[in-house]
């Protein structure tokens, strides 16, 4: 494997986990009936907003090489 495609790999592996633990904060937050200004939920829909915006990034990329 190239230096490249470890990139490649670790930057998907990182962005997959990002989102995971995004939609954890997101299920813990709402099963402790936190209200909308939650600080955890918002952190949990930041962590979402990440990694899914990395993993778009990463796919556009990916189809233009």
């Amino acid at each position: 494997m190239t230096g490249r495609g470890i990139h490649r790999a670790s930057t998907l592996i990182l962005s997959l986990l990002m989102a995971v633990i995004g939609v954890a904060l997101l299920a813990q937050a709402i099963g402790q009936g936190g209200s909308v200004l939650s600080p955890r939920l918002l952190l949990g829909l930041l962590f979402v907003a990440a990694g899914a915006g990395r993993l778009y990034i990463l796919k556009r990329k990916g189809s233009q090489t």
